[in-house]
């Protein structure tokens, strides 16, 4: 009964949230202009989230998820990534989704597996998340927020690599997004409440 409900607040935490970012955009839209004085420089959207959602878990997937797809649950790849997030189906299948049509259809699934691939990536890099967070490389703080941004790009294995060797194991993907962007990108997020789990299931 717990999980269903948890299941059934995402989608309207969500909700709320989008609203919230749009009217932020409008005012600050509305102050540029008004208040302008030759070139005028208009907030990005993860700026615009950071003034909305600060430094909060939900920033930090919001931010992450709009990096990813510009928060549309239905985008597809070129490469086959899927939903907000953008998912490889060997991915879903580890946590036990087959049907990619269903998943790219409901919402609160993907806000459900995002939740649940964080959670299993921060047990699968607990040690060096204990060992780094504090640490610079690259010229980057690292921070748990921006490991598991990380390692949702370059997987759990890639960002070991990149930590045990101080950062000269870089890694990127297809786009040229490398970890120790994501690092810094993604970095000082509040993700202290999310719960490591060794073998998450929906």
């Amino acid at each position: 009964m717990k999980k269903t409900a948890y299941i059934i607040v995402i989608p309207i935490i969500t909700l709320v949230i989008n609203t919230a970012f749009m009217r932020t955009l409008a005012s600050l839209d509305v102050n540029v202009e008004s208040e302008s004085r030759g070139i005028c420089t208009v907030p990005s959207q993860e700026e615009a989230f950071q003034l909305t959602l600060g430094k909060s878990f939900v920033g930090f997937k919001e931010a992450l998820g709009f990096k990813e797809s510009q928060g549309k649950y239905y985008m597809v790849n070129t490469l086959g990534y899927l939903g907000k997030y953008q998912f490889g189906s060997s991915a879903l299948r580890f946590y036990g989704l087959s049907n990619t049509a269903d998943f790219l259809r409901n919402s609160a699934l993907q806000e459900r597996v995002f939740i649940l691939n964080c959670a299993y990536n921060k047990w699968t890099l607990r040690k060096d998340i204990q060992h780094s967070v504090g640490k610079r490389m690259n010229g980057v703080l690292i921070t748990e927020s921006g490991i598991l941004a990380a390692a949702h790009l370059a997987g759990a294995r890639g960002v070991k690599k990149f930590l045990r060797s101080f950062g000269r194991s870089e890694a990127r993907d297809a786009y040229g997004s490398s970890i120790t962007h994501y690092m810094k990108r993604f970095g000082g997020y509040d993700t202290s409440w999310l719960v490591a789990q060794k073998s998450p299931h929906l």
